[in-house]
């Protein structure tokens, strides 16, 4: 469902654009916004979907634990600065929601085998932006930077861990993040559809308080997965 209102909505932008026979995929376009480019400083907002997984590593052979990967939403707001003319920092935190279901594949109890992890994330991005030259109303780009994140959902200073059925992370992460992207130069503003790889860098995982605990004594590391798709509006 949620992959058919994103195909729906680039339908409906892309059908306003056909409407004018200047539009920006014809030959001869009319340049919209054309003096856009050279304000330092710029901001916008962004709508999005998110699929968090993780990157489990272990400390000796045992049959992976499954995950159950949701799609969640993203919303924040964008900071933009002119470095050079193909060259833009930008600062982007926003709210991120998701959810991911762990299946510990050595329990027959369904209530010790299932995790569920719920997170509400607030995203912290640096990246650098690097454009390409525009090409009528186009201009690709690819950006790449680091990013902390605070879960707000983490239940890190719980004293209560999985034996009480409640499964911790830590509350900061670090990330790096590598990306692309189109602007979309219209009339009024700039619409920017972007996708973008997150890389968690350290263990985020708290073990519990037995070291023999069956949920955590054989994880050697667990670090966050993600890929973001994003529509930002300048």
């Amino acid at each position: 469902m949620k992959k058919l209102i994103v195909f729906l909505f680039f339908a409906f932008i892309l059908n306003g654009y056909a409407q004018n026979s200047k539009n920006i995929f014809s030959r001869d376009p009319i340049i919209n916004l054309e003096n856009f480019q050279q304000k330092k400083i710029y901001y916008g907002f962004y709508l999005g979907f998110n699929s968090y997984d993780f990157k489990i590593d272990y400390k000796s052979e045992t049959p992976d634990i499954l995950i159950k990967k949701t799609t969640g939403f993203n919303v924040g707001i964008i900071g933009d600065l002119k470095l050079q003319k193909y060259i833009n920092l930008r600062f982007e935190p926003g709210l991120y929601i998701t959810k991911r279901d762990l299946y510990y594949p050595n329990f027959t109890n369904s209530s010790d085998a299932l995790r569920e992890v719920n997170s509400t994330y607030i995203h912290f991005p640096l990246l650098l932006k690097f454009s390409s030259l525009r090409t009528g109303n186009i201009r690709p780009y690819a950006l790449g930077g680091i990013s902390s994140t605070l879960n707000l959902a983490s239940n890190s200073k719980l004293k209560d861990d999985n034996f009480q059925q409640l499964f911790r992370v830590k509350s900061w992460t670090t990330n790096y993040e590598l990306g692309f992207g189109i602007d979309i130069f219209s009339e009024y503003f700039i619409f920017s559809p972007s996708i973008r790889g997150v890389f968690g860098i350290n263990d985020e995982l708290i073990r519990d308080n037995d070291p023999n605990s069956p949920w955590t004594s054989n994880i050697a590391s667990m670090k966050t997965r993600a890929v973001f798709i994003n529509f930002s509006f300048h």
